[in-house]
Order: structure tokens, then C-alpha cells, then sequence
């Protein structure tokens, strides 16, 4: 190689001197990322309800409207998920099986401040994909506070990397949040009963609504319909622990 241009010792090199072109990726080839989107929570009278619609796309179409976006991780916590379905359903996995590890380990559960910063740290460890535009999540938790008496709900919500920030009155995800995030701040100014104020049946139908009106503005957002057995799903957190609100229950307070 003595009458050649010397080469750097990367592989770049090698196939330039070479006159090789490397076979360029094409981002067209990818596959269509299914997303998850549209969970929200917000505080009412008896503790916090978190909400999810059940759609999941991939870019025009509709892959299902069954997913389950609000999940229980413990007795006393919830995860909403908003994003790559494939990369928030492993987190809840993890979530839910250390936190498992930990109480069965120690004799004790995890502190809330603890919880909220394992899914933190879950986070920024995706941060490659995110950084790279697939595996996005943008996730909503709520964990009982026991360190105060009674023991009260929070509500912490957290950007793709990680930072993690807790919210007073209520607090929303994916395509349709802005619509949701709208209608409960009006509610919650001057409305009558304020979010905060409502009881659970009251909240349980302020939530689908929301969903419905939701739905009317983003095709993402599956919104819910009685009339094809459509609904959402519901979770409160309570000082007594998680509640499911079923889909008869929540077709008994639309009536």
C-alpha cells in the first residue's frame, strides 16, 4: 500500500481508500412506531383519578383500542403511559417487580421519593433511543405519601429524559392532552364543582367526557362510546389503596 493514501485505521477509512460506498440507511425503511397516547390525572374529592383512553396508532392507522395505559404497579401506585408502548410496558415490568424485590427484602415498601426517582432513572437510561427518536415515553405516576397523616396521593408527571415534577391540581399526556389540560383548568377556575371538589361518580363521568370532547379533536385519542362498548380506563388512589373502576361502572354513570 506504499503508492496508496494512508489510512486512518477506522473502518471509514479503510472503505474509502477502497472507493466503497457504505449502504446508506434510509429512515423510509423503519417501522412505524405504534404509539400510546392521551392519559391525564387530576385530584378530586377522595384521592386521585388517573384516566386513560385505550387507542393505540401506527401513524394513520389504527393498530387497537384495547390497550390498558393506566397500570398498577403496587398497592399504593400507578403508571399512565404515554408513548412507545413496547418501551413503557418494560418499565412497568421493572417498576413493579423491584418494587416487589425490595418490600419482600427489606420488610418494608419503598418510599414514595424513592419510586418517583426509579422511574426517573428508568428514563435515563432510554435516553439513547429517545435521543434517536424511537422508544419516547412520557409517562404520569401517582404514589400514596405516607410520610404525612393521613397518607395522601401525588401526582408527578416527567419529561422523555428523566426530569420529574409534581403536579397540585391535575396534569396530562400524549396528543389529545391539550385539549383535556384546557377543559380542566376552565373547570377548575369556574367551574361548579371544581375537579378538586367533585365526588367519585362526579369525577368518574368528568373523565370520560373528557375523553369524548378529546377525541372529537385528535384522531389519536379513542375517546369513549357506550354504544359500541368502548370505554376507558379508570384507577383512583385512594389513603385505602388503588380502585378499578370497571366498564359497567363507568357505563352506570354515563346513564
Amino acid at each position: 500500500m506504499s503508492g496508496e493514501t494512508p489510512m486512518a485505521g477506522d473502518f471509514p477509512s479503510l472503505l474509502a481508500a477502497r472507493k466503497l460506498t457504505p449502504w446508506p440507511a434510509s429512515a423510509e425503511s423503519a417501522p412505524v412506531q405504534t404509539q400510546a397516547t392521551t392519559v391525564f390525572a387530576f385530584h378530586f374529592a377522595e384521592g386521585v383519578l388517573m384516566a386513560g383512553d385505550r387507542r393505540a396508532t401506527a401513524g394513520n392507522l389504527i393498530v387497537t383500542d384495547r390497550v390498558e395505559k393506566v397500570i398498577e404497579i403496587d398497592a399504593t401506585s400507578l403508571l399512565a403511559i404515554a408513548g412507545v408502548p413496547a418501551t413503557a410496558f418494560e418499565m412497568a415490568r421493572v417498576m413493579q417487580t423491584s418494587f416487589e424485590y425490595y418490600r419482600r427484602s427489606q420488610l418494608q415498601a419503598l418510599s414514595l421519593p424513592a419510586k418517583v426517582r426509579a422511574l426517573a432513572r428508568l428514563l435515563r437510561e432510554n435516553l439513547p433511543l429517545t435521543m434517536q427518536g424511537v422508544g419516547v415515553v412520557a409517562p404520569l405516576f401517582a404514589g400514596l405519601d405516607q410520610s404525612v397523616s393521613p397518607a395522601q396521593p401525588r401526582v408527578y408527571f416527567y419529561d422523555p429524559l428523566g426530569a420529574q415534577f409534581q403536579t397540585v391540581d391535575y396534569v396530562a399526556s400524549g396528543s389529545g392532552s391539550g385539549t383535556i389540560r384546557s377543559i380542566l383548568s376552565f373547570q377548575e377556575r369556574y367551574g361548579q364543582p371544581r375537579p378538586s371538589e367533585m365526588k367519585l361518580g362526579e369525577a368518574v363521568k368528568f373523565a370520560l367526557r373528557l375523553l369524548m370532547v378529546a377525541s372529537e379533536f385528535d384522531s389519536a385519542t379513542g375517546g369513549v362510546n357506550p354504544a359500541a362498548r368502548s370505554f376507558a380506563t379508570l384507577k383512583v388512589l385512594r389513603a385505602s389503596g388503588v380502585e378499578t373502576i370497571s366498564d359497567e361502572r363507568q357505563e352506570e354513570y354515563l346513564k
